[in-house]
């Protein structure tokens, strides 16, 4: 029974993260369609979408994440499940921007299905098992992106609309599937109750960050998180600006860093983490994100960006190592608090980056002057810089 649970969580994240993955390629069409003019303006109303989704996610993450913690994680999974497929209904209905706002502000609220989801991964494993399987979790994400930018660039040949409705009848297929298969990971003798102050995100922030020691794996993966963000955020603009790329080639190179991803979290990770234990590994991954963000921020060619993208696709060796790290500085009742806390710093990251990497990326394409439409992952390079003396605290808590 835990397999098929286990399975069912992983199908979960692979199909959220289809549904995230579908709408890159398309991004620059979709604004266009609700009245965006140039790839500067589209990419700021496109970091407008983008940071309203977090907003939401910040808001309700760590209370969702409490709820599960209180009341368990199948209803709560399900349920967000559910909110996932509404949203597409109306992401393909929308013909004008505030329409498409409200979509994603919806499926923020709904971002329960990856807090939940970990939290739920971390109830099944022993603290020896959480690296690898929070590995597992990014290398379903990393098919998810395989899946997700193929079908986007391919359906969107059909309808620009059409992507969001097979997003949507992949969430709801899930959750028939979910309400025969899943059992309940969280005993009610384990539960905490929920109060007043789970429904302040501040109040869940402040709370795992006096969980001893566990700030510094936090405020890492928030910095790491915050610098990564220039990847979903500007890739469809960026290379359509260097390169003139359609939209399903665009699909296709996002198809390609999935099968990347997928590999290097799904294959690599467990040998590096059995071979060099989980801090050398985060280190690797700091190094190739390093790498990855000067690489983009000065290339001019697609060749070079093939080369770069493999970087790209090792640095997601990182999270995980952090996440596992996180998670086995807390008890078993505070899991859901701490995976909702994560999220939530995450979608505040990514609240602030796609506004903070569009205006970068808009003052550098427009004729004023200097010309460098890498000019966001090199800010990207130099945030990972100044994170490095924090990283290396971090020893004493990983996994050998």
């Amino acid at each position: 029974m835990q397999n098929r649970a286990y399975l069912f969580i992983l199908m979960t994240l692979t199909i959220d993260a289809i549904g995230i993955g579908i709408v890159f390629p398309i991004m620059p069409d979709l604004m266009e369609r609700v009245g965006a003019s140039g790839t500067g303006e589209g990419a700021l109303w496109g970091g407008i979408l983008m940071a309203s989704y977090a907003g939401a996610l910040f808001i309700f993450a760590p209370i969702i994440g409490s709820l599960s913690d209180a009341y368990g994680r199948k209803p709560v999974l399900l349920l967000a499940l559910a909110v996932l497929a509404v949203d597409y209904v109306i992401m393909a209905l929308a013909g004008v921007f505030w329409v498409l706002l409200i979509g994603r502000i919806l499926a923020g609220v709904a971002g329960a299905t990856y807090t939940t989801a970990t939290a739920y991964i971390a109830d099944i494993s022993t603290p020896k098992e959480r690296a690898a399987r929070f590995g597992m979790v990014g290398a379903a994400f990393g098919i998810g992106f395989v899946l997700g930018p193929a079908i986007g660039g391919i359906a969107a040949e059909w309808h620009i609309s059409a992507p969001f409705w097979i997003a949507a009848v992949l969430s709801a297929s899930n959750v028939l599937f979910g309400l025969f298969v899943l059992p309940e990971s969280l005993a009610p003798a384990k539960r905490r109750r929920f109060g007043r102050r789970d429904l302040n995100p501040f109040n869940a922030i402040i709370a795992a960050f006096k969980i001893p020691g566990l700030a510094i794996p936090l405020i890492c993966l928030f910095v790491f998180e915050f610098a990564n963000m220039v990847y979903p955020t500007l890739w469809a603009f960026f290379t359509r600006e260097l390169f003139d790329w359609s939209t399903l080639l665009i699909g296709m190179s996002l198809a390609g860093y999935g099968i990347l991803l997928a590999g290097v979290q799904g294959g690599l990770m467990p040998v590096l983490i059995t071979r060099f234990g989980e801090f050398r590994t985060l280190q690797l991954g700091l190094i190739s994100a390093l790498i990855g963000f000067i690489g983009f921020g000065l290339i001019s060619t697609v060749t070079g960006l093939i080369i770069v993208l493999v970087f790209a696709a090792l640095s997601d060796l990182s999270p995980p190592m952090m996440t596992a790290m996180a998670s086995n500085m807390a008890d078993e009742n505070q899991q859901g608090l701490v995976q909702g806390v994560i999220a939530s710093l995450a979608s505040i990251a990514a609240f602030l980056a796609p506004l903070v990497v569009t205006g970068v990326f808009e003052v550098f394409v427009d004729d004023n002057g200097l010309y460098l439409p890498g000019a966001p992952f090199l800010m990207g390079a130099v945030m990972l810089l100044l994170l490095i003396p924090l990283i290396m605290r971090l020893r004493g808590h990983a996994q050998s």
